[in-house]
């Protein structure tokens, strides 16, 4: 079966799915459980690719399905493969995203609580709304100003590698732990997630006197240099 076979199959079944218990998931609970998220991941209208993708029709969008955003590999697989978000294959994945997509590059220990799951996942479908290829396959939103400017300045990539054994003293190659893996980030995730330290928008003590001290030119090289390392 080709690929496009392979979608079809799958959006028929998500079609046919059936998940009773998440259907009773309260959605206002769900938005609290889903403030962590909010630091990688956007959602609703105006979402725009984080340090994680953004959520705007994820319901029935193929998995690792953002055109513009460079997913571990096990993520893209699972994609080619034919698989789709569902509601019952994101619960499974909030309960240990490690265990059910090993090799994701998401830090997050999961949520064992069935009832917050629930409401998480309630609050997302809600929020999210269904995939629509033609409105969902790249971000949704615009670069915010800032962002932009510095995506401009073509980075310096020798400059980005000297500069950089101050990030990979922390962040190893390799996603674990609750430190994220930044090899291979787009650079406009990358400079988006600097940036958000730099702004006070997410806080940090280590992240955000980092961020704080380094000039336009310094984000560019650094998003040019690991934009290239697997």
């Amino acid at each position: 079966m080709g690929k496009q076979g392979l979608f079809a199959f799958a959006l028929i079944s998500w079609a046919m799915q059936s998940s009773p218990a998440l259907s009773e998931g309260d959605p206002s609970a769900g938005q609290a459980a889903f403030r962590p998220c909010a630091a990688c991941h956007m959602i609703g209208d105006g979402a725009i690719n984080r340090v994680g993708p953004h959520l705007d029709g994820l319901m029935g969008r193929p998995v690792g399905g953002l055109a513009d955003y460079r997913y571990s590999d096990t993520l893209t697989e699972a994609g080619n493969e034919g698989e789709l978000w569902t509601e019952d294959r994101l619960n499974r994945f909030l309960e240990d995203p490690q265990g059910y997509y090993r090799g994701t590059r998401m830090v997050f220990r999961g949520i064992s609580d069935p009832d917050t799951r629930a409401d998480l996942v309630a609050y997302i479908v809600a929020e999210a709304g269904n995939y629509d290829s033609d409105t969902t396959a790249t971000s949704t939103g615009d670069v915010p100003p800032e962002i932009a400017a510095i995506l401009a300045i073509e980075g310096d990539y020798a400059y980005g590698e000297y500069l950089s054994s101050e990030c990979t003293a922390c962040h190893a190659a390799q996603s674990g732990g609750d430190i994220p893996a930044i090899a291979g980030l787009a650079p406009s995730t990358f400079i988006h997630g600097l940036m958000s330290y730099k702004t006070g928008a997410r806080s940090h003590q280590v992240m955000s006197m980092i961020a704080e001290r380094l000039g336009d030119e310094e984000i560019a090289a650094l998003a040019a240099y690991f934009a290239t390392v697997e």
